[in-house]
């Protein structure tokens, strides 16, 4: 099942009170993760690979929690709410806002060649 898959999962059945318990030790679990420099890579490229902006602001965001909002806001010289506002679903960085962004929370961005689509 895919990150995107899992979240709206959670999400529809977070009305059930087990649920909503399970997807906070989930949430906590991964936040904890998401600490860890690799994982935080991981993360954001499997975002990437969803094709979606909304996922990937999802996950930066998600990263950006980890990080600590406070602390990532201020590493980057952006206050907190343009922080927020930038992570958000309707967000729109411009790239020398995200690279400063990943670059704060200990990642960089990077082009590789794209492998061809086996038939």
């Amino acid at each position: 099942m895919k990150e995107r898959e899992l979240r709206e999962f959670l999400t529809e059945t977070g009305k059930n009170p087990l649920m909503n318990k399970l997807t906070a030790c989930y949430r906590d679990e991964l936040i904890k993760d998401l600490a860890d420099p690799a994982e935080a890579a991981a993360y954001l490229n499997a975002a990437l690979e969803d094709g979606s902006q909304e996922i990937f602001l999802m996950a930066l965001r998600d990263i950006a929690e980890a990080k600590g909002m406070t602390t990532l806001s201020k590493k980057a010289k952006l206050n907190r709410e343009s922080l927020y506002r930038m992570l958000s679903n309707k967000g729109n960085p411009q790239l020398s806002s995200l690279t400063n962004l990943l670059e704060c929370a200990g990642l960089r961005l990077a082009v590789e060649v794209r492998q061809p689509h086996m038939a």
